[in-house]
C-alpha cells in the first residue's frame, strides 16, 4: 500500500468510525397554542414527541421524503398540515384514516408524482389542497373522495391537459390553479369533471393555449374570476376565451402581462352576453386600441390598464363603456405628441375616479374631460407636460360640469396659478399641489369658488396676504417643505374650521423672535380650532407669549428639531387638551412646573429626548419627578434624556437624578452624611468589586457595546463569510450548546453546527475544511469530554490551528465549561491561552445570575477583528 492510499484509508477510517458513533441531533419544534412549528429543521421524518392534541403542524423545509401513517397515528386531532418544500413522493396508505379532521394539506414543491385513487379517498374533510410545483401524473380518481374540497392548486406540474379526472366530483370546489402548466389545448371535455361543481375562481396564469375548443368552458358558467396573466395566447384565442364565456356568471377578467399589443372591435365580442364588471389589462403593449373596441362591455365598471403604453386615446375609444366607474391609466400614455383628444372620455358619464398617474399627456386640450358628469376623483399626479404650465380658469373647463372633489396635481410642473384657476369646480374638497414650481405671490384670487375646499396640500408660495381667506370649510392645510420665511398675521385669517396645520421643514425662526420688525407675528390667532399643529425644523429657538394663545383644542403639537432653550411661562397655557407634546432635540435645559404643568397635566405621549438638560435641583427636580410618577408614555426616557450639567450628573439619566439632594439639610446633617457617606461607599465598594466586579464589567461592556457596538471589525470583514463562527464542541456537550449557543442565533448571529448545518451527500471531513474557511470565528466548546475526542484531537482542532496560521487571522474563541490545566489543553488543541487575546478566552459561569455576563462577553469576542493586534 502506498503512502497516499495509506493516508486515504486513514481518513476514510475515522470518517465512517465518527458517523458511527454520531447520533442524530435532537431539535425543539416551537409549540404554540395547539401549533407545533417544525420547520427549516432538516428533518428526515416527523418529530414524535409533540403534544397529542395539536391541530396545526408545520414541518416545510425539511428533508421528508414520505409522510408514513406510524408518524400521523399519534395527533389525530390534526386539522393543519403544512408538508410544502420537502422531498416527498408519496403519502401514507392510511393517512386521512389517521387524520380524520384534516381541513388543509400543503404539499407544495414536492416530489408528488403517481397520484392514485386511494390517496386521498379518506380525505373528506379536506377544504384546502395545495399540490402546486410537484411532478404529477394522475391515475385512476386521486380526487374522486374530496366532497368537500373548495381550493384546490395543481400549478406548475408540467400538465400537459387540464383534464384531471373523467368523472364528475369536487362538488364543493370554488378555486381551481391550473397556471404554469404545459397546456396547449383546452379541449371540450377537458373541464368536465367540474361540472356538479361551483366554481367560482379558475386561474390559468402562465398556460400556453394555442387553441381553445367550443363548449370547454360551458361547464364552468358559474365562474366569477378567471385569470390569465403571463399566458401570451394571442389575440385569436382570446378573442375565442371571451366567446366561450358567453351566458357565464363572469365578473373579473385579469389578462395582465400577455403581450397584447392591440385590441379591436372583435377581441370581447363574446363577454356581450356576460355582466362583466372588472377587466384588468395592465402590463400589455397597447400600442393600438381599434374604435369600439369596448362597444361589448357595457355593464363594466372597473378597467385597469396600467404601464400598456398607448399611443392615443380618440374621441370614440371608450364607445360603449356607460358603467364604467373606475379607469387607471397609470403609465398607460407614451407619445411624444399630444395623447388625448378632445371629447376622448365624453362616452364615460358613469366615470367617478380617473387616474393618469405618471401618463405622457404633454398638453391639456380644451375639451379632454368633456362628458364626465359623475367624475368625483381626478390624479394627474406626476403627468409629463411639454413645459412649465400656467392654470387659467379655462385649463379645468371640461370639468365644469363635473362633482369633482379631489384634484391630484403633484409634481406636474406647475409654474403658475392665474385668477380662478379653479373657479369651476365648486365642488373640489381636497387639492394636492406639492412638488411644482409655483413662485408667485398668492392673494387669494386663485382659488376664488373653491368654498367648499377642505384639504390643501402643497403650495411653494411667498404669502403676504391670506390665500385662504376664500376657503372657510378648509380642515387640513399642508404647507410644509417650502423653505417659507415670510408670512403675515392674517394668513389663516377666517379659517375657523381648520382642525390640521403643517408648517413644518420652513424657514419661520424670524417671526417669532421678539426683536422682529413690528414685534412677533402672531400668524396662528386665524385658526383657533387647531387640533393638530406641526412646526419642526423652523429654526424657533423663542416662542412668543401669545404665540399659542387660544389653542385650547389642540391634541398633537410638535415643535421638534428646532433650538428651543428659555422658553417663557405663559407660552403653553392654554393648551388643556394636549395629548402628544413633541419636543425632541431642541436645546432645552430646564423643565419647571411654571412652564409645563398645564401642557403636561392629560399628556399621554411625550417625546423630549436629545435636550441638554441641566441637573439641578431648580431646572429639573420637578421634572424628575414627574418622570417617576406619570402613567404617560415616555419613550426612552432611561437612555434618552441625558444630563449636560453639572458635571457630576454629567452623561448620565435624568432618572438617576437624586431629588433628596434637593432637600435643607443643616450643616452637621451634611457633615454626617458625608463622613458616613464616605465611610459606606469604601466599604460598599470594596464588597461590590470583590463579589459583584463582574457585574460592572457586564454594564460597562453594554454601555460601550451601545455606544461603539459589540464588534470592531470593519463591516467589509465579514462579507467573505457565510458564518460567524464555526462551532466545536464534543457530542457529549450537545445539549449545553442547544440551550446556550443557539439562542444566540436569534441576535442576528449565525452559527455552523456539524449536525444541523452539513450538507446531506458531502463527506464529514470536506465539510470540516470547506466550513472551516467559511466561518470567521473558530469557537471551542472546552471540556474533559472535548479533550478525550478522537475526530477533534487528530484532525479538527488541528486544522482550526492550521486555518488560523494560514490565514493570519485571530480567530479562535475558547469557552471552558470545565476547570483545564493548560498543559492539558496544549497537549490536546494545540493552544494556549496566552496565544488568544484575554478577551477571546471565556469561562462558564456556576451563578445563574452571571449568565447575562457571559453572553456579553461572548458576543463581544465574537465582533473583535481577526486581524493580528499590532
Amino acid at each position: 500500500m502506498s503512502s497516499s492510499q495509506f493516508r486515504h484509508f486513514h481518513w476514510l477510517s475515522i470518517f465512517f468510525f465518527i458517523i458511527g458513533l454520531t447520533e442524530t441531533k435532537k431539535r425543539l419544534c416551537v409549540v404554540r397554542n395547539g401549533s407545533a412549528d417544525c420547520s427549516h429543521m432538516s428533518l428526515n421524518e416527523i418529530p414524535q414527541n409533540l403534544p397529542r392534541n395539536i391541530s396545526s403542524l408545520d414541518v416545510s423545509h425539511n428533508r421528508l421524503v414520505c409522510i408514513a401513517d406510524e408518524w400521523l397515528k399519534l395527533y389525530p386531532e390534526l386539522v393543519h398540515l403544512d408538508a410544502s418544500f420537502n422531498s416527498i413522493s408519496k403519502l401514507g396508505e392510511k393517512m386521512c384514516q389517521m387524520l380524520p379532521l384534516l381541513q388543509t394539506l400543503n404539499l407544495e414543491k414536492n416530489q408528488m408524482h403517481k397520484m392514485k385513487t386511494e390517496d386521498l379517498n379518506h380525505c373528506t374533510n379536506l377544504v384546502w389542497l395545495n399540490m402546486g410545483s410537484n411532478r404529477l401524473m394522475l391515475h385512476g380518481e386521486p380526487f374522486a373522495g374530496l366532497q368537500n374540497l373548495k381550493y384546490l392548486d395543481v400549478s406548475n406540474n408540467n400538465l400537459k391537459s387540464a383534464q384531471l379526472s373523467l368523472k364528475p366530483q369536487l362538488p364543493s370546489l370554488t378555486y381551481l390553479a391550473l397556471g404554469h402548466n404545459d397546456i396547449n389545448i383546452l379541449k371540450t371535455g377537458d373541464l368536465y369533471f367540474l361540472s356538479q361543481s361551483s366554481l367560482q375562481v379558475l386561474n390559468m396564469s402562465s398556460v400556453p393555449l394555442t387553441s381553445v375548443e367550443t363548449g370547454s368552458l360551458k361547464y364552468i358558467s358559474s365562474i366569477r374570476k378567471l385569470v390569465l396573466d403571463g399566458s401570451k395566447i394571442g389575440n385569436l384565442v382570446l378573442s375565442k376565451i371571451c366567446t366561450e364565456l358567453s351566458g357565464s356568471d363572469i365578473e373579473l377578467l385579469s389578462l395582465k402581462k400577455m403581450n397584447v399589443v392591440s385590441i379591436n372591435n372583435t377581441t370581447f365580442t363574446g363577454l356581450k352576453h356576460t355582466n362583466l364588471s372588472s377587466l384588468d389589462l395592465s402590463g400589455n403593449r397597447l400600442s393600438k386600441i381599434e374604435i369600439n373596441s369596448f362597444l361589448w362591455l357595457p355593464k363594466l365598471q372597473s378597467l385597469s390598464m396600467t404601464d400598456t403604453k398607448i399611443k392615443q386615446l380618440k374621441k370614440d375609444t371608450f364607445e360603449g363603456l356607460r358603467s364604467l366607474k373606475i379607469l387607471n391609466l397609470t403609465r398607460a400614455l407614451d407619445a411624444t405628441l399630444s395623447t388625448i383628444e378632445n371629447f376622448a372620455f365624453q362616452h364615460l358619464g358613469a366615470l367617478e375616479t380617473l387616474i393618469l398617474q405618471k401618463s405622457d399627456i404633454w398638453e391639456t386640450a380644451e375639451h379632454m374631460f368633456t362628458g364626465l358628469a359623475s367624475l368625483t376623483d381626478l390624479d394627474l399626479s406626476w403627468t409629463k407636460y411639454s413645459s412649465s404650465r400656467t392654470i387659467t380658469n379655462l385649463t379645468y373647463a371640461s370639468l365644469a360640469a363635473s362633482p369633482l372633489k379631489m384634484l391630484n396635481l403633484k409634481a406636474t410642473n406647475l409654474k403658475q396659478l392665474n385668477i380662478g384657476a379653479f373657479s369651476v369646480l365648486t365642488n373640489l374638497t381636497k387639492l394636492y399641489l406639492e412638488f411644482n414650481f409655483i413662485k408667485q405671490t398668492i392673494t387669494g384670487d386663485e382659488f376664488l369658488g373653491l368654498g367648499q375646499l377642505e384639504d390643501l396640500i402643497g403650495t411653494t408660495l411667498d404669502m403676504e396676504l391670506s390665500p385662504f381667506k376664500p376657503l372657510s370649510k378648509l380642515t387640513m392645510l399642508d404647507l410644509s417643505n417650502n423653505n417659507m420665511a415670510n408670512i403675515r398675521e392674517t394668513l389663516l385669517e377666517g379659517l375657523v374650521n381648520l382642525k390640521v396645520l403643517y408648517l413644518q421643514h420652513n424657514n419661520l425662526a424670524r417671526l417669532w423672535k421678539s426683536g422682529n420688525v413690528g414685534g412677533p407675528v402672531l400668524f396662528l390667532k386665524g385658526a383657533p380650532n387647531l387640533v393638530t399643529l406641526q412646526l419642526d425644523s423652523n429654526g424657533f429657538d423663542e416662542i412668543p407669549e401669545k404665540g399659542l394663545r387660544g389653542l385650547v383644542n389642540l391634541t398633537v403639537l410638535s415643535l421638534s428639531s428646532n433650538l428651543l432653550n428659555s422658553l417663557k411661562e405663559s407660552i403653553f397655557e392654554d393648551l388643556l387638551s394636549l395629548q402628544v407634546f413633541r419636543l425632541q432635540k431642541n436645546f432645552i435645559t430646564a423643565v419647571r412646573p411654571k412652564v409645563f404643568q398645564t401642557p403636561l397635566a392629560n399628556l399621554s405621549l411625550l417625546v423630549m429626548d436629545k435636550n441638554p438638560f441641566d441637573c439641578t435641583c431648580e431646572s429639573i427636580l420637578w421634572f424628575a419627578n414627574w418622570l417617576n410618577t406619570t402613567k404617560a408614555n415616555v419613550p426612552d426616557h432611561s437612555q434618552g434624556y441625558i444630563c449636560n450639567t453639572p458635571l457630576s450628573y454629567f452623561n448620565k439619566s435624568i432618572m438617576d437624578f437624586d431629588t433628596l439632594s434637593c432637600k435643607d439639610m443643616t450643616p452637621f446633617q451634611t457633615l454626617y452624611l458625608l463622613s458616613s457617606s464616605t465611610v459606606l461607599l469604601l466599604m460598599v465598594t470594596a464588597l461590590i468589586v470583590r463579589f459583584q466586579g463582574w457585574r460592572i464589567q457586564f454594564h460597562w461592556n453594554v454601555l460601550i457595546s451601545r455606544t461603539l457596538g459589540l464588534s470592531d471589525a470593519k463591516a467589509e470583514e465579514g462579507r467573505g463569510f457565510e458564518f460567524d463562527a464555526y462551532v466545536i464542541h464534543a457530542e457529549k456537550d450537545t445539549p449545553w450548546v442547544e440551550r446556550r449557543i443557539i439562542p444566540l442565533e436569534k441576535k442576528h448571529y449565525r452559527f455552523y453546527l456539524k449536525d444541523r448545518d452539513s450538507t446531506p451527500g458531502t463527506s464529514l471531513l470536506d465539510s470540516i475544511v470547506d466550513n472551516m474557511r467559511k466561518s470567521r470565528k473558530i469557537l471551542f466548546v472546552v471540556t474533559n469530554n472535548l479533550l478525550k475526542d478522537p475526530l477533534c484531537r487528530r484532525f479538527t482542532a488541528h486544522h482550526a490551528l492550521h486555518q488560523v496560521i494560514e490565514s493570519s487571522r485571530d480567530a479562535v474563541v475558547l469557552i471552558f465549561l470545565d476547570d483545564i490545566h493548560d498543559y492539558r489543553l496544549s497537549r490536546a488543541l494545540f493552544l494556549r491561552r496566552s496565544m488568544l487575546r484575554p478577551c477571546c478566552v471565556l469561562h462558564w459561569p456556576p451563578q445563574r445570575e452571571r449568565i447575562p455576563a457571559f453572553q456579553q462577553n461572548l458576543l463581544i469576542a465574537l465582533g473583535k477583528t481577526n486581524h493580528w493586534q499590532q
